[in-house]
């Protein structure tokens, strides 16, 4: 019996170690889940684009782009009072189009602190004024162009599914849940009120897990074994987000690109085995 014991302890060590082994392979996501202190855009084709040969200003209200879809975070029973996705998604809009070809790309002016930019300027022109100092204040800059739209749709488990067997009391399994965030982009001319371009862009977010258990009676069924392990990972829903934003943000680049609205300035490529004389040449 107590050879039945060790072996028993043996296998379940086993079990646990091929949990951990197999994780990477069994954990397929569409992107390894990065740490919540990414500080860099998600996407390589936005940050690698080409400046633009005049950069367009644009203007992002904090009413722009919000979440449209009142969807509550689940937990496959029952709503929680949190929400599902972030309230502030103009932050991801804002940076997605500051950050396009290193900031060489877009004018963003500030219009989500618009009251707090107002009142400080008023009171830096009344200091001046009182110590009778020229007022060398810029005007702020104005857009002509707007972005509208917002997170539309919010799906949760829309698919899920899983595999496992159980032989003698031991187990394994596998499981997965797909939840899909849509969002909108629109970019509106101030001078017509025009929708100019607009795009809808859909990502999904996956979560994963993997299971090992051991139930077992012994000692002629009078005493019990019973030993769970497994592991799940999750996609974060605001990198999501932001590679939604970031995506939609790419597509109005290539709409505007395609239509003529903007430009990309024309860079000279110096190949790595130019020689001097063709650097010359190149550089004029």
């Amino acid at each position: 019996m107590v050879t039945q014991r060790l072996y028993l302890c043996l296998l379940v060590t086993l079990l646990s170690s091929c949990a951990v082994v197999q994780e990477s392979g069994d954990l397929v996501l569409t992107k390894k889940v990065q740490s919540s202190s990414t500080l860099d855009l998600q996407s390589e084709e936005l940050k690698n684009l080409p400046p633009a040969k005049v950069k367009p200003t644009i203007a992002i209200y904090p009413n722009s782009f919000r979440d449209l879809t009142g969807q509550r975070r689940s937990n496959s029973t029952f709503a929680l009072f949190s929400t599902a996705v972030t309230q502030a998604p103009e932050a991801f809009l804002i940076r997605a189009f500051k950050h396009t070809a290193g900031g060489e790309f877009f004018r963003v002016v500030e219009r989500v602190g618009l009251d707090d930019l107002t009142k400080e300027r008023q009171l830096i022109r009344s200091t001046r004024k009182d110590f009778k100092e020229d007022n060398k204040m810029q005007p702020l800059l104005f857009a002509g162009l707007l972005v509208q739209g917002g997170v539309i749709s919010y799906e949760a488990n829309l698919k899920s599914g899983g595999s496992g067997a159980r032989y003698l009391g031991i187990g394994t399994s596998k499981q997965f849940r797909e939840d899909t965030v849509t969002i909108s982009l629109r970019l509106v001319s101030v001078s017509t009120g025009e929708v100019l371009m607009e795009t809808l862009v859909s990502k999904s977010i996956l979560s994963t897990s993997v299971s090992q258990d051991v139930f077992r009676f012994i000692e002629t069924g009078t005493e019990l074994v019973e030993i769970e392990g497994g592991i799940s990972e999750n996609e974060s829903v605001s990198i999501a987000l932001q590679k939604a934003v970031e995506t939609g943000v790419l597509n109005i680049i290539n709409i505007g690109i395609e239509r003529g609205y903007w430009k990309y300035e024309q860079t000279k490529i110096i190949k790595p085995d130019c020689t001097d004389e063709c650097i010359s040449a190149i550089r004029g």
